[in-house]
């Protein structure tokens, strides 16, 4: 049991090291310094190459190589691997669809029109901040998620490798969110209480995934695919198409290359090692 409690610990305070990362992408722009367009795109696809690899290779294909003596009602790897990852998949589906929110670039989800007009009593800069949040508690609990059911799996080098490219990942998240808060005139105080507050849903996401994985590890296999599942719905449905909104496609596409790539290589030959 302490074996697990450690794993636990360890498990939460990773995905908290994690989200707290957005924080460092705030910083350039706390500072003053301009980012460019072409800039935060080429960072946004280096953040989804980083999630695509980390989903790849940390979180599918152990769960399709696992033992299925080992796994819940004995069923192939392959089964319960498809299982949960459209359950992931579905799971954010639902989130983004029924939470109203605020995306990075193109402004309101279609729900905040009606979030505004009824909530009269509430500042338009104070509903704006809770649309920005909870548009990364979409985005962050996944990967929280991911970096739980890592550790979770009892391979502590490979759960601080899905820690570490979550981090990276989560760098140019927070600057992709800080641009806006300043631009629409939000004190560089509130910027960072917000970005920080942002980086707080990881940890839930990491200590649901550890603790359900370790005291139950029939559900290993099924948590990985899941937390792939809703972390590539992330990329395809929000990150991807952000990055190609301002014509800078293909500086976008060659970041979600180089993110794999290094993720691919920290994964495999480090961990390996």
């Amino acid at each position: 049991m302490a074996n697990t409690i450690e794993i636990i610990f360890l498990g939460a305070m990773a995905s908290l090291g994690a989200g707290l990362a957005t924080t460092i992408g705030a910083t350039p722009v706390l500072s003053g310094r301009e980012v460019s367009d072409k800039n935060l795109d080429i960072m946004l696809g280096f953040a989804a190459g980083v999630m695509l690899a980390a989903s790849a290779f940390s979180l599918l294909v152990p769960a399709l190589n696992m033992n299925p003596v080992f796994t819940v009602w004995e069923l192939e790897p392959v089964v319960l691997t498809v299982l949960g990852f459209f359950m992931g998949a579905f799971f954010i589906h639902i989130i983004d669809r029924w939470a109203p929110h605020q995306h990075f670039i193109h402004g309101p989800d279609k729900s905040v029109v009606s979030i505004k007009e009824g909530s009269k009593k509430m500042s338009k800069r104070l509903a704006a901040t809770w649309l920005f949040v909870i548009a990364i508690t979409i985005h962050n609990f996944p990967e929280g998620l991911a970096v739980g059911v890592a550790f979770g799996a009892e391979n502590i080098s490979t759960g601080f490798i899905v820690a570490l490219a979550i981090g990276l990942q989560n760098i140019p998240e927070g600057t992709a969110v800080a641009l806006p808060l300043l631009r629409e005139g939000y004190s560089k105080f509130d910027v960072i209480k917000i970005t920080l507050a942002t980086g707080l849903v990881e940890p839930l996401g990491g200590l649901l995934g550890v603790a359900a994985v370790s005291f139950v590890g029939g559900i290993l296999g099924f948590g990985m695919a899941f937390a792939a599942g809703a972390m590539i719905f992330v990329v395809s449905d929000e990150i991807i198409p952000e990055s190609h909104r301002k014509g800078h496609e293909r500086a976008a596409t060659f970041g979600v290359i180089l993110g794999f790539i290094i993720m691919m290589f920290l994964d495999n030959f480090i961990v390996g090692a």
